[in-house]
């Protein structure tokens, strides 16, 4: 039997430490977008405190004037020894890694490594809405691929989409969300690899976002795609920024297949220059000091989707929730319930209660909204009670 590494002895759940009242104290997105009577479950966010060792981490190096620019392989070899003991993978060399921004401006540089102005980009919807914002602004097309009606991967889809978008010769690329966003999809070896051969075979070259990786439900393996010996040629995007709450601290990691090596080594320097030096130092923290408190927060998020079914259950049962096995987020069919396209606009005029919109994630998003569960389980109880009560 396989093992997972969980390392909770001694963490408190950090869902439950933060009352409403300090966490309106907060300036981000999240708290600063709506009036205070609404509850804020939408933006990616988490209602926690940071974990001990980050906070240590990044103090230390206010308190030394550590605030300069970002240098070394910190952030990799951090990141590469927790791929090894999370997801048994040590194919993170340092000469296929290269520091990026963020996430997304790291899947912009990756695209534009890998097609030209104009080329298609094809993606899963629903999905995460800066997919197509991103792709749009930088001049590519998007094609859409959708999910099947199990909300996994569509193979069949996934070929049609290939072969649309390489039909005339030009260069395309594939957008993967790995684990998806907003269904929390966790794909499988088997998916991956097949993934990895039809592009393969039809020339396509895949660009995986696996920024949830590190918040798969306890006991459900991730799989890297890089980990693939079938995705040689893929670039990979992959950050501690949601696992731990640090999207303010703004760094990323690209990861290369060894096939895609030479692809990497094409990324300007200067793209490297837009990463905080704070932020790789709690990045690299959070990965090789904190993954104690990551576990405790993976166990908190499972009991959360747990008791969000019961809610829904008790007081909405004709919402149906996909049982997601990573992210802190979860992807709510409302179309039951006769509120139209939009019902996170219903739910917020009636209830004050703040979810993000299901249209923007593409097909397949309208009748849907998805709901942020890194809450506490009392913010969460009384959101579903407000959605209920919206609809009376």
């Amino acid at each position: 039997m396989t093992s997972f590494p969980h390392d909770t002895a001694g963490e408190p759940d950090p869902l439950r430490a933060l009352d409403l009242e300090r966490l309106r104290r907060r300036t981000s997105m999240k708290w600063r977008t709506y009036p205070e009577d609404v509850l804020p479950l939408w933006v990616a966010e988490m209602d926690v405190p940071l974990a001990p060792p980050v906070v240590r981490a990044v103090t230390d190096a206010l308190a030394l004037g550590d605030t300069g620019y970002p240098a070394g392989t910190a952030y990799a070899e951090a990141l590469a020894a927790f791929a090894a003991r999370r997801w048994h993978w040590d194919g993170i060399t340092m000469d296929r890694t290269a520091i990026v921004p963020d996430v997304m401006l790291g899947v912009v540089e990756m695209i534009k490594l890998v097609t030209d102005a104009g080329d298609p980009v094809i993606v899963n919807p629903p999905v995460y809405p800066p997919f197509f914002l991103f792709i749009t602004h930088m001049d590519r097309r998007v094609v859409e691929a959708p999910l099947g009606a199990d909300l996994r991967l569509d193979l069949a889809a996934l070929e049609d989409a290939f072969r649309e978008a390489t039909a005339r010769g030009g260069r395309a690329a594939y957008l993967l969300c790995s684990p998806h966003n907003p269904t929390g999809t966790v794909h499988t070896a088997a998916e991956l690899t097949a993934v990895a051969e039809l592009a393969e075979r039809h020339g396509v070259r895949v660009v995986a976002d696996e920024i949830h990786a590190p918040l798969t439900a306890p006991g459900t393996p991730f799989v890297p795609y890089l980990s693939l010996p079938a995705a040689a040629r893929g670039l990979s995007l992959m950050s501690a920024s949601k696992g731990w709450n640090l999207p303010g601290l703004k760094a990323a990691l690209a990861l290369a297949g060894p096939g895609a090596a030479a692809d990497l080594a094409r990324m300007p320097e200067e793209v490297g220059h837009g990463a905080s030096h704070v932020a790789i130092i709690a990045h690299t923290a959070a990965l090789r000091a904190a993954t104690g408190w990551l576990d405790a927060l993976r166990t908190g998020i499972r009991d959360n989707r747990l008791l969000l079914a019961d809610l829904l259950a008790e007081h909405l049962p004709a919402v149906r929730v996909h049982p997601g096995e990573a992210t802190y987020l979860a992807w709510l069919d409302c179309r039951a319930l006769g509120l139209g396209d939009d019902p996170a606009q219903v739910f917020l005029d009636r209830g004050r209660v703040a979810l993000s919109a299901g249209l923007p994630f593409g097909t397949g998003g309208a009748g849907h909204a998805r709901l942020n569960l890194a809450t506490s389980p009392k913010i969460l109880t009384e959101a579903v009670d407000r959605m209920a009560a919206a609809l009376k």
